[in-house]
């Protein structure tokens, strides 16, 4: 059993489809099928079920899969410790961020990373935040910025901003008139909100249970800019986080947004990373980046869309 066999039987569990593989792994697919033979001949099992029109590993292989990606994981920390004990400031980082902060966030950040870590690499990846998390877990990303909280304790949580939500409302609701807002104004209100798996959507429904409000119903956007058109075309209110009315964003004329008095509903950014990482000093440093935020981007913007 080596490295490279491993690194092929997590390849097929990933992608479930010898030729996709192959192509992830730049070998063709005759050699990593034969290592993957190879590999069940040496275990004794059978980790493939392999079929016409797909492939699925079994569940002793799907196990085995899991015990390699750690395996790979931890050899890459080896490799990660002695190249940053030479240069701790260069190389690659693999940053995942959750869609409804991650094109609102980086346009703010990016050139001051650039200049304070010139030698960086950074692969930003946008997942939702359970597949942020697991591919933590695994090895395949090296931080995350996620909405707290996060329950894991093999995680290191270092809070970098809380960032508050305004209300988005249509310019002929009757919301429209006003710049100001009380949480307990949206009793009896019915928001738009995300479809399950975005973070947003349940930082929302939190909103909406403390104000005694609630969801709209037959309706659940994809993304937040498909919330931003239907706010926009009348057709509801909702929640929107203050990065994503924040310039470079374009204004919305058909939307009026109101700032929530006193301590407005908030949703926590923090960065995360494995408590065993190699990288642990420099993720730090790189945290301290992102903390350093200006104030004003996390006030509301001085100019309401609507004007």
């Amino acid at each position: 059993m080596n490295l490279r066999d491993l690194k092929y039987l997590v390849a097929l569990a990933e992608h479930k489809h010898f030729g996709r593989a192959a192509a992830a792994s730049f070998v063709s697919q005759p050699t990593l099928s034969t290592q993957i033979k190879k590999l069940e001949d040496e275990l004794g099992v059978a980790l493939v079920e392999r079929a016409p029109r797909r492939i699925m590993l079994t569940p002793v292989g799907h196990e085995i899969a899991e015990r390699a990606r750690k395996v790979i994981a931890e050899v890459e920390q080896m490799a990660e410790i002695a190249r940053r004990s030479q240069d701790p400031e260069a190389g690659t980082v693999r940053l995942g961020m959750f869609p409804t902060l991650g094109p609102y966030l980086l346009p703010h950040v990016v050139s001051g990373l650039r200049e304070r870590f010139p030698r960086l690499e950074l692969l930003l990846v946008e997942e939702k935040t359970d597949q942020i998390l697991s591919r933590l877990r695994d090895g395949r990303l090296d931080a995350g910025l996620l909405a707290l909280p996060i329950h894991d304790d093999q995680l290191h949580i270092e809070p970098l901003f809380d960032e508050p939500f305004m209300l988005a409302v249509p310019r002929q609701h009757p919301m429209a008139a006003r710049d100001h807002l009380q949480v307990n104004d949206l009793d009896d209100q019915h928001l738009l909100l995300l479809e399950e798996g975005h973070c947003l959507r349940d930082q929302a429904l939190d909103v909406c249970r403390m104000a005694g409000a609630d969801e709209r119903d037959g309706f659940r956007a994809t993304s937040l800019e498909t919330l931003r058109q239907m706010v926009a075309s009348g057709v509801g209110i909702t929640l929107l986080p203050m990065l994503a009315v924040q310039p470079p964003v374009p204004p919305s004329p058909g939307i009026h947004l109101l700032q929530f008095d006193g301590q407005p509903p908030h949703r926590q950014i923090a960065m995360v990373w494995r408590k065993s990482s190699a990288m642990d000093g420099f993720l730090r440093k790189l945290a301290d980046e992102f903390r350093g935020l200006p104030d004003a981007l996390l006030q509301p913007p001085q100019a309401q869309p609507t004007h």
